[in-house]
């Protein structure tokens, strides 16, 4: 049997645990400030995120200008009303969901791959899209880290990218992918926002997990033992 020295203490483990059962995407935000060394800190999980032959591709746009946010929820609020378009009848009830704070929050952030990703070519010949699993792991660490800290975070994906893009001057071949709202909160909900008015539920983790062939059930994730 394995000694255990690794193993963090129970204290530690049990909040890593809370911290990821917690985490929430958030759309209510305070209009209080956020303290630049706390959001530093954010910033520093994220940079701790693991990614592809050490490449590093993430890439975050702190927004300051007043009118420069407001421009970004034009393009937002455009992208919603597309994306009604496309839920057809799904459409109006999407409409009176609230979907992000762009606003509201206290920062706003944009992540985006860096330009440049042709040439990392370690773990990436046949998974090109392993930058952005880089990318959506530094978002992780930064999610987690805020919850933690008690700060709301909301991940934002309804925006054309090419004209965000022009928007922020960025260079060729570079791509965003999020906006981060990011602010103090009234409350954390109870489970997930769309979960709660009815959008969509949790699957259950059983009909997630295989065994050796897709579809082939697996014990993991069930109620019952492995054996």
């Amino acid at each position: 049997m394995k000694d255990g020295r690794h193993r963090y203490s129970d204290a530690e483990i049990a909040a890593v645990y809370r911290v990821i059962a917690e985490r929430r995407d958030v759309r209510h935000f305070l209009p209080d400030p956020l303290d630049p060394q706390l959001l530093a800190r954010l910033l520093a999980a994220a940079h701790f995120a693991p990614s592809v032959g050490f490449m590093q591709p993430w890439r975050f746009v702190r927004i300051t200008d007043g009118r420069l946010r407001a421009e970004i929820h034009r393009l937002v609020e455009e992208e919603r009303r597309r994306t009604a378009e496309a839920l057809g009848e799904r459409g109006d009830e999407f409409m009176r969901l609230k979907v992000e704070g762009v606003r509201e929050c206290g920062e706003l952030l944009v992540v985006a791959l860096m330009e440049g990703r042709e040439s990392h070519v370690f773990g990436r010949r046949t998974l090109p899209e392993m930058d952005l699993c880089s990318v959506a792991c530094a978002i992780q660490n930064f999610w987690l880290a805020a919850r933690a800290e008690g700060v709301g975070v909301g991940w934002v994906s309804l925006f054309d990218p090419d004209a965000l893009a022009r928007l922020l001057a960025m260079p060729e071949g570079s791509r965003p992918v999020a906006i981060l709202c990011v602010g103090h909160v009234a409350a954390f909900y109870d489970r997930p926002m769309l979960e709660q008015v009815g959008w969509a539920q949790r699957l259950r983790l059983k009909e997630l997990v295989y065994e050796n062939a897709w579809g082939q059930k697996s014990c993991l994730g069930s109620s019952g033992d492995c054996p």
